[in-house]
């Protein structure tokens, strides 16, 4: 193989990371240029309390909601159930 091969290669392979690290900056969280999701309910933050049960704060319509998912039932905790 010779210098110039090499050089293509090393600059081809450079340029592939770079466009790699560039469309996970771009597709972050807080991104601007992040596509917009088109739904209705959305998972705010969801924590785990033990093993089997989850706390979920949701947003559905513009109102939040607290959920208690996992156990023998699953729970309203805070928000407006109507």
């Amino acid at each position: 193989m010779e210098l110039h091969d090499a050089l293509v290669s090393l600059s081809a392979l450079v340029g592939v990371l770079a466009l790699v690290l560039l469309s996970k900056r771009l597709l972050q969280p807080g991104s601007r240029w992040r596509p917009a999701m088109a739904g209705r309910i959305t998972v705010l933050e969801s924590r785990a309390i033990d093993t089997r049960r989850r706390l979920v704060l949701v947003r559905l319509d513009g109102r939040e909601f607290l959920l208690l998912t996992g156990g023998a039932n699953d729970v309203l905790i805070a928000g407006d159930a109507t």
